[in-house]
């Protein structure tokens, strides 16, 4: 066999060769390839589900999350307007007060120079802190709050003692159960008697003037509120103790107060508030509403034994672009259990409120109140005097003010003040000059 012909063989056994391995491998990595995108494939399902069920997850926290800004916005704009239901003072906001974990704290005051004549309050005309409050607000869990107020110093206080304001638990939206949030919310522990409406605005940073109503009805008590609204209606019932007696109650009847608002359109309101103070004991008790600067109290002690106070109020208001009016009026029926004589009295009182801004923000503002008592009731007023049985008293108060922000006010105010004595003598000399730089933080 030739060379050549040698050289043909071996040329035509490697060319077989190659013929029969090259697709073999190609196959087998072809084979490979395939499998490994296979897996790749897997691996990007699995991660896409993966990243779904954590889309998912982040949208429902962040759905929860935004719930609990709206609840928690919601709470904070009535947090301090006192109830929904009755219009529950100004609310914590962002700009202002600070945190301690979950417990909002916020501030208040007044500081100012008062000067009355002879009989009024400050003769001697002095600078005064005139109001100084605490309030601490916090979410306890889901729709369930938590208020606290310490008041450091109040215009009744003869002193510069610490006292307990509102405290109460707040159960929100209870009306969610049957798909009707706002028709009642419940409070329990120590809170504002929700009669009449002058109360809600009475803070210094709230009340454009300086003073207040002769009426002035407010007080603190402990018991049990049920309030809400309902399309143009609002209401608040409340059971509590009825009188101040520290820490415990000297008689087991209680009082009751109810109120019913309704606002037919977005710029009038009107309110009816009805309240029995229960029967207090005469020798132990005065009653936890103030009324005309002090407390209602028992006439006819030491004979009587148990006195009570029943009251009716009607309230109106109306508002415009730059300013407003209020009106109230009511009654007061009292009344105890002498024997040797007949201690009845008839009460009644009013008052008018009207602001007009002149600039945005500088604005005047007057209020003109009485009381009327026919046999002469003790109504304290302006006077540093208590006890003076008095069957009519009036109070002009005439202010400007000037509000360098939401936080700042300052204000003005004359206020003349005179009336009649049951006895036949004139009260007089208590009229007022004031000025008051009011805030909140």
């Amino acid at each position: 066999m030739s060379h050549a012909y040698r050289v043909l063989c071996y040329g035509v056994f490697l060319a077989a060769l190659c013929s029969y391995s090259v697709p073999s491998v190609l196959a087998q990595d072809t084979t490979d390839l395939k499998k490994e995108l296979q897996e790749l494939r897997e691996q990007n399902r699995l991660l896409q589900n993966q990243l779904q069920q954590q889309q998912g997850m982040i949208d429902q926290l962040n759905h929860k999350f935004s719930d609990f800004e709206k609840t928690n916005a919601q709470h904070e704009s009535d947090w301090r307007t006192k109830e929904q239901a009755e219009g529950t003072t100004p609310a914590p906001d962002s700009s202002k007060g600070f945190s301690i974990g979950n417990v909002a704290i916020t501030g208040e005051g007044g500081v100012g120079f008062f000067d009355t004549q002879a009989n009024g309050r400050y003769p001697n005309a002095p600078f005064r802190v005139d109001e100084a409050r605490l309030f601490f607000d916090a979410l306890v869990w889901e729709d369930v709050y938590f208020y606290g107020q310490v008041d450091l110093i109040t215009p009744q206080a003869t002193d510069n003692g610490l006292y307990l304001g509102e405290l109460y638990l707040q159960f929100e939206n209870l009306g969610k159960y049957w798909g009707m949030d706002q028709t009642l919310n419940a409070r329990l522990g120590q809170f504002y008697i929700p009669f009449g409406e002058e109360y809600q605005h009475r803070f210094a940073i709230d009340d454009p003037l300086i003073s207040h109503s002769l009426s002035d009805l407010w007080g603190y008590d402990p018991g049990v509120e049920l309030y809400g609204s309902w399309r143009k209606l609002s209401y608040v019932a409340a059971v509590q103790n009825g009188g101040i007696s520290t820490l415990n109650a000297n008689t087991a009847d209680k009082s009751v107060t109810g109120r019913i608002g309704y606002d037919p359109v977005s710029w009038f309101h009107l309110s009816l508030s009805g309240m029995r103070t229960g029967d207090l004991n005469a020798t132990k008790d005065v009653s936890g509403i103030w009324f005309g600067n002090g407390l209602f109290q028992s006439i006819g002690s030491p004979t009587a034994s148990l006195f009570h106070v029943n009251l009716a109020e009607l309230d109106a208001s109306a508002k415009w672009k730059t300013g407003y009016v209020r009106a109230a009026g009511g009654y007061v029926d009292y009344n105890d259990n002498n024997t040797t004589m007949d201690d009845h009295r008839d009460i009644y009182y009013y008052y008018i409120e009207a602001l007009q801004h002149l600039t945005p923000k500088f604005y005047g503002v007057t209020r003109l109140s009485q009381i009327r008592a026919a046999g002469g009731y003790p109504i304290v007023g302006d006077t540093a005097t208590f006890g003076l049985p008095t069957s009519d008293l009036w109070r002009l108060s005439l202010g400007l003010g000037y509000t360098l922000n939401s936080h700042l006010v300052l204000k003005v105010e004359y206020m003349f003040e005179q009336g009649q004595l049951s006895t036949g003598g004139t009260r007089s000399h208590e009229n007022m000059f004031a000025t008051e730089a009011a805030f909140k933080f």
